[in-house]
C-alpha cells in the first residue's frame, strides 16, 4: 500500500533545534521522529511512500533512502499553503482506484493499522480532546462522520482527527481537492484537507473513525520530551557497559556513545557518538556527537555536535543558611 507523508514545515515551535535540521529529523527516543514512523508503516504493509518536503528537504531524503528499502518519491512543496495543498502536489503519483493511507510526518502513534487497512470504508484515526479548537473535529451519528470542522471558534464535539487517514479511493480525494484548488476554498488562510474531506461526504463518500488512545505529538519541546518519556518505556539499556555510572531506566544510550563518571536517567536520550563526561542528566534529550561534561541537566534538549560544560562546585556554609549557585 501507498502512504503520503507530509513533511514540509518549518517546525519553528522547536528552534532552535530546526536552524539546522528538518522538524521530523530530531532525535526522540533514540532515533528521528520520522524514523519511529517509518517502522510502524513498513511493519503495517506498507511498501511505497510518497514524501512532501521543503525546508531542509534533501536532509530528510537522505536519510530516509539511506535507512528504509522501500520506494520513494519525493515532492517539494514550494509554498505552504496548506495540508490539502501538500497531497494535491502528488496527484500525479497516485492511481485514482488505489487506496491511500495520509500520515502526518510529526507525529508518532501506537496503533494496529492490519484492521485500518481492511476498512470497507474511508475512515479516519480520532481521538478525545480536552481542546477542539486546535484539531480538526468529526461529528459523528452512530459509526458514521457526517460532518467535518477545521479548528472550530465554538467547541461543537470533542473528536479530534489526528493525523492518520485512509482513503479507500484515491480518486475522489483528488476530485475534492480540485474543486478546494479550483475554488480557492480556504479555512484560516490555508487548503485544509477537513474541508476536502468535508466535500467527499457531501458528495456522499461513506467515512468512518477508529481510535487512536496512544498518539504522541513531537512539535514542540516539552510534547518532544514527553514523548520520550512514554517511548522509553520499551527500552533497556546494559548498565553493565557503563562502569563507574549509574544508569536509572528507563534511558536509550546509543552503542557508540561515551558515558563516565554520570548518572543517567530516568527518561533521558543520549545519542550517536556523544560523549558524557562527569554530568548528572535525567528527562532529557542529547544529540549525536554532543558534548556534555560536569554539568547537571533536567528536561533539556542538546542538539547534535552541541558542547555543553560547566564546573563542579566547593561550599562550606553554616546552619540555616540558603544559596542558590548558577
Amino acid at each position: 500500500m501507498k502512504a503520503i507523508i507530509p513533511v514540509a514545515g518549518v517546525g519553528t515551535r522547536l528552534r532552535p533545534h530546526t536552524f539546522s535540521q528538518p522538524k521530523v529529523l530530531v532525535n526522540v527516543a533514540g532515533k528521528p521522529i520520522i524514523g519511529h514512523i517509518m517502522d510502524k508503516l513498513i511493519a503495517s504493509g506498507i511498501d511505497e511512500a510518497i514524501v512532501v518536503v521543503g525546508y531542509l528537504g534533501d536532509m530528510i531524503e537522505s536519510y530516509l533512502k539511506k535507512t528504509y528499502p522501500i520506494k520513494f518519491t519525493f515532492v517539494t512543496q514550494k509554498q505552504m499553503l496548506g495540508l490539502a495543498h501538500a497531497i494535491w502536489i502528488c496527484k500525479k503519483h497516485v492511481q485514482n482506484d488505489e487506496p491511500l493511507f495520509i500520515i502526518l510526518g510529526d507525529t508518532i502513534f501506537d496503533v494496529d493499522l492490519s484492521g485500518v487497512f481492511n476498512s470497507q470504508s474511508s475512515t479516519l484515526g480520532v481521538r478525545e480532546v480536552e481542546d477542539p479548537r486546535r484539531f480538526g473535529i468529526a461529528i459523528t451519528e452512530g459509526s458514521h462522520i457526517t460532518k467535518l470542522i477545521e479548528k472550530p471558534d465554538t467547541p461543537i464535539g470533542n473528536q479530534a482527527i489526528v493525523g492518520l487517514y485512509y482513503l479507500k479511493n484515491a480518486g475522489t480525494l483528488f476530485s475534492s481537492l480540485d474543486h478546494l484548488i479550483s475554488n480557492e476554498i480556504k479555512t484560516k488562510g490555508e487548503y485544509q484537507l477537513t474541508d476536502a474531506l468535508q466535500h467527499m461526504i457531501e458528495s456522499g463518500e461513506t467515512f468512518t473513525t477508529f481510535p487512536v488512545k496512544n498518539w504522541y505529538d513531537c512539535g514542540k519541546p516539552e510534547t518532544l520530551l514527553a514523548t520520550n518519556r512514554v517511548l522509553l518505556q520499551t527500552m533497556n539499556s546494559d548498565a553493565s557497559l557503563f562502569a563507574g555510572c549509574v544508569i536509572n531506566e528507563p534511558v536509550y544510550i546509543a552503542a557508540s556513545a561515551t558515558v563516565q563518571n554520570a548518572i543517567i536517567g530516568p527518561d533521558s536520550t543520549i545519542g550517536e557518538n556523544a560523549v558524557i563526561t562527569d554530568a548528572i542528566i535525567k528527562d532529557s534529550i542529547i544529540g549525536n556527537n554532543a558534548k556534555v561534561e560536569k554539568v547537571m541537566l533536567s528536561r533539556s534538549i542538546v542538539g547534535s555536535n552541541a558542547h555543553i560544560s560547566g564546573s563542579h562546585q566547593e561550599i562550606n556554609i553554616g546552619d540555616s543558611s540558603e544559596i542558590r549557585l548558577r
